[in-house]
Order: C-alpha cells, then structure tokens, then sequence
C-alpha cells in the first residue's frame, strides 16, 4: 500500500496540467532521451521521443515491414537508382508552441531544411546543438549527390551510386521533417537551439514537455494530416501521452499492476510467467531484429592480437549466460544478422565453449598467466540484453578461469555512450535493433570501417577489407538475392577475425492494461503510440 500511494502521488505530479477529464495513456519507458531532436542521435529512446512528433517522407507500417507513404503521398526512382523523386502530401499542418505559430502547412522547403541542416556544413544549423548526425551521415550521406526543390510539393534526391537500402534508411527517425519556418524565426530571436529543445513537428501527438529523468508528456495534434487521409492506425486515439521514465523493471511492472501505467516496457524476464498469470495483464510478444554483443578493442592491447579475442570467446559460456540473463526470451547467436532478416549466414557457428582451448590460445599469445582489462556493462534494460550488470559479473567469472582479472565499468546511459564511442573500453558491451528491414545497418554501424575510418559505433575499431568490400558491393546493387551472398561473405569475414562476440536474439515483451487496446511492438526504429486506446 505504502509503495502504491507514493507511485500515484508521483505519477499525479508528472500528469499536472493535463485537463481531469481528458484520456491519458501512460507508457513506462527505462530511460530518458539522449535528445529531442532524433537528426541527433542513435539511441532509441530518442527515436520513442520523435516517433510521436514528427514524420517523415516514407513510414514503416506501425508493427510491420513494409515501406508505406508518409509525408510523401508517392516516389518514383529512375531505371538506374540515381534518382528519386517523391511527390509531398498537402495541407499538411504544423504544430505550434508559447514561441512560435506556423503561418503556413509543409512544404519542399521543410525538407531542404530537415536534409541539409545535415548534410551541409555551411547550413547556419549545421553546428546547432553538436553535429552529431550519425545516421545521416552514415547511411544517406555518402551516397548524396543532390537535392532538388523542383516544386513546392517535388523533392529529388540525386545519388552518386545506387543505394539498395535507402527508402528503408528514409524511414528512421533521423530523417525526420522538421519545420524551416520555426528554424528561421528562432534564428531570428537568437535562441536556435530551441529547434531541438522545444520540438515542432507534424505528428500525431504534440511535444508539451519534458522533465529530465521523470517525464515526457505530449498531446494528441488533432490537426494530424492523418484523419484527413483516411489513415486511422495512423491517428491519436487518446488526448494525452506520458512517458513516465522508471528505470528499474520491478517498479515498472508495480506501477503497470498498480494501474498508473497502462503499457511497461522491458520487463525482466523473470516476471513474464507472472505477467501471463496476470487477469489484469496483456503480455503482448514478438520477434525483433536486434543484435548483442561485446566489442574488443583493437587499439586497446592485448586485444590487438586476433588469439587473445579468440581465447576470450571461447571462455564465455554462452549457454549459461543465455539461461540466466534472457530465461527462456532469446536464441543463442552466431550470425551478425538475425533470423527475422534475410541475409544471414545459415552456417555461422562462432566460439564453442572451450576454457582449455582458451587458457591454450592465451599462452600462445603471450600470455599464459592471464592479464588484466576492464569491461564496460550497460546500465539500462533492452531486450537485446535485459540484465547488463549480471551478463557482466558471468563473463567476468568465466575469465577469471582462464586468468583474466576483469573490471566492470557503467556508466549513466549517456556519458556510457558517449565514452564507448570515444573508444575508453577496452570490452564493450552494447547491442542495438535493427530502424529499418535490411540487413546493411547494424552491420555497417556496428562493425564498418569504410575508407580506413571506423563508424562511430564500430566499438572494436575494427577494419576488415573482406568485411568492408562485401558491405560495400551489397549497398551498390539493388538484387536482394546477389546482396544477401555479399552479406554472408561480411558475416565469415567477422567469424574469422573475432572483433567481438555475439550473444542472442531475442524477443520483444511488453505488459499492457487489459483496456489497451491496438498497442503493437514496432520492430524498427522508434514505438509509435498512435493507433493505442483506452478502453472506458
């Protein structure tokens, strides 16, 4: 009783300002933003943030695969996939806020604005907040030649290359439209970071704010382009939106119980049976395409040396580690892309369980009295790894058998991301799922070293030219079936080397209300919230 008085005085708090009488849907979310403004990041709890506010020119249908029209009602590409050409919706309405009132719907401007806020360094944008465009810079960037206003309502992308992934690459949430006309009037009043701190977009649901570890809320935009067209999946169902931001599962699945959160994210493992049990509960589940691993740093020694990488694989035991960490929720991994891909490597094996080959490897090396490293365990629940902290104490466990003393470092989610990135782990654990259904982005993104540079995200800073040339011919044709061998030949390249070790794949698990209604696990990028009612 005590725990159930102290979650509803917290959750009224986070729900003030909102009308008594109006339908609030509550969502229990494990962590805040990196940012608001989605250009910015790659993490998905911005893009849960952004999937609510803006649009983009194609969507992914909510829960599915498929490429659907967004902001752009069609889109033709030329015979030599240089060209595309998307023809924009009209009548498309802006959100307003206390400092700014659109004057006018969505334009080919918005675009232009949106795309080279990125893409053009001189863009008085470009350095607004950071340039950390990852996504942009990483999957469009590199295959940009132009991009044309023909008219008001015609955008065209000219590619230097063909590009096979690109209208998937379109629909994640960095490629969001933002509005150039709120760009140019805070331009104006000296305060442009407010672009990203007080987001405008065309969503289904309005920003009203956002309370740094506690809460983001939003508002349904009864304006939404949406209801016009005839797109009800697409529409707000509910007045009001509430990211209650409750780190820990166990006080997510309490406030779920306790009725102050209709949806909980994540739940740990170990309640599912529960959750089933549950006549209160929904436990809606399904596959996703993600990706776990531990990176090993190269440029780190002794990791630099591919027998070291091999004896630390060998000496975690993945069975045990799956049985005590997922329970039942994944698959054990081999293949960088996963079964709900197309693409993956139907012989991949990777590193049996073997501590005598690993003390063996370690001798071999140089090292046959072990030595010391540290591995850095993240610090939020995922369903790509729902238990960072433990995953680490069995590796740590399993190579203290083979010599290897090992510190565990965490981190706060953000300065985590940010140090792993700036190459500080020596071990780095981390994971992602896939914005999009083709099997070049995590591949790229997590392991590509294109040119001799390694990706933002390529932990390991690993380069391969077997792994890289494959990549690179796989995004230069548009053949599914000539691009699936290219990406097994990436995948053997990475099981010959070792830069890392591949955990599972997993499935997707949330706890709803039993009057939720039209909720579905959105496979790629961001969870839209649209299309979830409330029962009465």
């Amino acid at each position: 009783m005590h725990i159930r008085v102290l979650l509803a005085v917290g959750l009224a708090c986070g729900l003030a300002g909102f009308p008594a009488q109006a339908q609030t849907l509550v969502a229990c979310t494990e962590a805040s933003p990196t940012t608001l403004n989605p250009q910015l990041t790659t993490a998905n709890t911005g893009y849960d943030v952004a999937a609510q506010i803006y649009d983009r020119l194609v969507e992914l249908e909510r829960g599915g695969s498929k490429i659907v029209p967004g902001l752009a009602e069609s889109w033709t590409i030329s015979p030599d996939g240089l060209t595309y050409t998307f023809k924009l919706r009209r009548g498309v309405k802006f959100h307003a806020n206390p400092a700014f009132t659109p004057t006018r719907d969505f334009n080919a401007d918005d675009v232009l604005f949106s795309y080279k806020r990125m893409w053009d360094k001189s863009h008085p944008y470009h350095s607004v907040s950071g340039s950390n465009y990852d996504h942009f810079n990483n999957q469009v960037a590199p295959y940009l030649e132009a991009i044309n206003k023909l008219d008001d309502y015609t955008i065209e992308l000219k590619l230097k290359a063909p590009s096979g992934p690109l209208l998937g690459v379109l629909t994640v949430e960095p490629l969001s439209i933002l509005s150039a006309e709120y760009g140019e009037a805070m331009l104006r009043a000296g305060t442009p970071t407010q672009v990203d701190l007080r987001p405008i977009g065309t969503g289904a649901f309005s920003f009203v704010a956002y309370q740094t570890d506690s809460s983001v809320r939003f508002r349904a935009f009864p304006q939404h382009w949406a209801k016009a067209a005839g797109l009800d999946d697409r529409v707000a169902k509910v007045d009001n939106l509430v990211f209650a931001i409750t780190p820990d599962p166990s006080i997510r699945l309490a406030k779920l119980r306790a009725g102050e959160c209709h949806i909980a994210r994540y739940p740990n493992p170990g309640d599912l049976e529960a959750m089933r049990q549950d006549p209160q509960i929904n436990l809606v589940e399904g596959p996703i395409a993600d990706m776990s691993f531990i990176a090993f740093n190269l440029q780190k020694e002794p990791l630099g040396n591919p027998k070291v990488r091999q004896a630390l694989a060998t000496a975690i035991n993945k069975d045990a580690l799956l049985t005590a960490i997922f329970q039942g929720t994944a698959q054990k991994n081999a293949a960088l892309v996963p079964p709900t891909l197309w693409g993956r490597d139907p012989d991949a094996k990777g590193q049996p369980y073997d501590p005598e080959r690993a003390k063996a490897l370690l001798s071999e090396a140089g090292f046959p009295n072990g030595f010391k490293t540290r591995l850095f365990a993240i610090p939020v629940v995922r369903a790509y790894m729902p238990n960072g902290r433990r995953a680490a104490e069995l590796i740590q466990a399993d190579w203290a058998k083979i010599g290897v003393d090992t510190q565990i470092v965490s981190y706060e989610w953000g300065e985590y991301l940010k140090r792993v990135r700036e190459g500080e782990a020596e071990v780095a654990m981390l994971g992602g799922t896939w914005d999009y259904p083709d099997p070049s982005q995590l591949l790229m993104n997590d392991w590509g070293c294109p040119g001799g540079t390694p990706r933002p995200f390529n932990l390991a800073r690993w380069c391969s030219e077997a792994y890289n040339s494959a990549l690179a011919k796989a995004n230069s044709i548009t053949d599914q079936e000539a691009r699936a061998k290219l990406f097994v030949e990436a995948q053997k390249a990475f099981d010959a080397d070792v830069p890392g070790l591949l955990f599972a794949n997993a499935r997707a698990f949330v706890g709803t209300r039993k009057n939720v209604s039209g909720y579905k696990i959105h496979v790629f990028g961001g969870q839209p919230f649209y299309g979830v009612s409330l029962a009465n």
